[in-house]
């Protein structure tokens, strides 16, 4: 692998306190981002929203402007994890799909290559730009446009199952599954459209939990405790 788009969950990022950020979790993803870094490592970041808001489970908000709330909440996610990851020696960059004042920069792909080029990890916050996709969506979209090697999707759970073991202690966990597998079976790796991306781009991900021990290093150094999703 020489370049990675690292999607990270933004309850994952929030440990036990499962909202907000817990300093710790994140002090950790970025001491084994500098790791990679170090190694030479070409890095784009996605990260959930779902620490603040989950505009999805709302009842009494439009739709649209549910959406508009959580590309915001992506957006304070990823400012606070760039400057947690400036604070270990990292530099970094924050892209959005629209603009945001001084806060972050307009995404653009030649930009993302320049980045790239000087070691500089990027963030790319705001989801789409547009509501019905989700974070999910983003994250593919982001990893084919900068031609990403794989997806490395560091979830609160340490893979795929064919079911949710949160409610089924019986639960089977799959080491490699076809991303038509997750398909048909709707497994929920990714959304849907998400997963319909990944197919018909050839865009393979690698599901583990953010919590294990050095698992994003790990899981880029060969050694996977998840689950690789084939396409």
């Amino acid at each position: 692998m020489k370049r990675v788009l690292l999607k990270l969950s933004g309850e994952a990022l929030a440990g036990d306190k499962k909202t907000g950020f817990d300093e710790p979790t994140v002090t950790k993803v970025a001491k084994q981002v500098k790791t990679l870094v170090d190694q030479g490592m070409e890095i784009g970041i996605v990260i959930g929203g779902g620490n603040f808001w989950r505009g999805r489970s709302s009842e009494n908000i439009d739709r649209t402007k549910a959406d508009q709330i959580g590309m915001l909440a992506t957006v304070m996610n990823c400012i606070y994890v760039s400057e947690i990851f400036r604070s270990v020696g990292i530099e970094t960059a924050v892209m959005t799909p629209f603009a945001c004042g001084a806060f972050t920069e307009l995404f653009s792909k030649d930009r993302v290559k320049e980045c790239f080029s000087r070691g500089v990890v990027t963030f790319f916050a705001g989801g789409t730009g547009h509501p019905y996709f989700s974070t999910d969506t983003a994250t593919v979209l982001r990893a084919i446009e900068i031609e990403a090697d794989v997806i490395l999707l560091a979830k609160s759970i340490d893979g795929v199952y064919d079911s949710d073991p949160k409610d089924n202690p019986n639960a089977k966990k799959y080491d490699e599954v076809s991303i038509q597998e997750v398909i048909d079976r709707k497994l929920g790796v990714v959304d849907m459209t998400a997963s319909i991306m990944c197919m018909e781009n050839h865009m393979p991900m690698l599901v583990f939990g953010l919590n294990q021990e050095n698992s994003i290093v790990n899981t880029v150094n060969g050694t996977l405790n998840g689950t690789r999703v084939t396409v």
